[in-house]
């Protein structure tokens, strides 16, 4: 299956539970395959984006039970409407042989009945990513300044923001409610600023230290590493920013956020799970944090695997370690703890 847009899952699960029904019938006795079909052949310009308004499902079935089904519904049809067709023994005997590989269509329902689906909020592959949200009539495009069509492309129904603009983004998405602002209730239950910290000092040991053992990297050993590098971690600054706000909102229970630098508040952030794009806006938010492997594998796995291959052998190692460890045993579990996300 192509991985061009982020929401082709999300439309897989929409036509599975849509045409339950008729897909159970058919995979008793056949194998269904298809494919997934746009109005736009190639993309070339963000106006390219912005016209796929809705995909098609083409369905068939290995042993052509669709088509069979089909044909029987015809020749039923037939039976019914034309007087004489009750003579025609060829016809009937064809209906037989037919409702034995079927069964009685009237009440199975073998054909899938709604195969268009709205291609709603979604991030796309093309010119480097582009991320395209919804509002009710209008349409937020966030991508790199210099795609073709930015702030061209129907500039009467469509905002722009580039991918780099980190306050103009975190404005959006709060003032659209995407975001879960910081609040001591959700960030002490989640662990994940916590999180974060050690992502940090784990991705600056692997690219610093030529020492590094993933064998040893627990907490402690990170902690002790902090500590020994106390210079490197405070010039880079991501640390101690995440621990000074964490000791912020454990004791007022809050985080001014005008207060915190643009670029810092996605760090503080995640997700508001009751919004429809949370998969969508976690996405955005774990390519702003590269050095968060586990959450860019949940959201982000076409820029997980792009960042693997870059990485040593010993990076490679600790990441596979990290994430058996951590996310993948328990998938359900790590995304309700973290991120808040309830649903399996």
């Amino acid at each position: 299956m192509h991985t061009s847009f982020s929401n082709t899952a999300g439309l897989m699960h929409e036509f599975f539970a849509a045409n339950a029904r008729a897909i159970n019938a058919v995979t008793i006795k056949d194998a269904l395959y298809g494919e997934i079909d746009d109005s736009v052949a190639t993309v070339d310009h963000i106006e390219d984006l912005l016209s796929i308004n809705e995909v098609n499902f083409k369905v068939y079935s290995a042993e052509d039970i669709l088509g069979k089904a089909a044909e029987l519904r015809q020749l039923a049809d037939r039976l019914q409407t034309q007087p004489d067709a009750w003579r025609d023994d060829a016809m009937l005997d064809r209906m037989v042989e037919l409702a034995k590989l079927t069964g009685d269509i009237r009440q199975n329902m073998l054909v899938p009945d709604r195969l268009v689906f709205r291609h709603d909020a979604f991030w796309a592959n093309h010119f480097g990513g582009v991320y395209v949200f919804h509002d009710d009539r209008n349409t937020t495009v966030i991508c790199r300044s210099d795609v073709p069509g930015f702030r061209k492309a129907r500039p009467w129904q469509v905002s722009y923001i580039d991918i780099e603009d980190y306050e103009t983004i975190y404005g959006f998405l709060a003032r659209t409610r995407r975001l879960e602002l910081p609040q001591a209730s959700w960030i002490r239950e989640s662990g994940l600023l916590q999180h974060r910290m050690e992502m940090c000092l784990l991705s600056m040991a692997i690219r610093t230290d030529p020492n590094f053992d993933p064998a040893k990297a627990d907490l402690v050993w990170l902690q002790t590493w902090a500590h020994m590098n106390a210079r490197m971690v405070s010039e880079e600054g991501t640390y101690p920013f995440l621990n000074e706000m964490l000791r912020q909102v454990t004791t007022t229970g809050q985080i001014r956020m005008p207060d915190v630098a643009p670029r810092y508040r996605f760090l503080l952030v995640r997700a508001n799970t009751s919004h429809p794009d949370h998969w969508l806006v976690n996405r955005l938010i774990s390519q702003m944090q590269p050095f968060d492997f586990v959450s860019r594998f949940i959201f982000d796995k076409q820029g997980f695997y792009e960042a693997y291959e870059e990485m040593p052998e010993k990076y490679q190692e600790e990441v596979v370690k990290t994430l058996q460890d951590t996310y993948l045993t328990d998938k359900v579990g790590f995304r309700r703890r973290l991120y808040g996300i309830t649903e399996d």
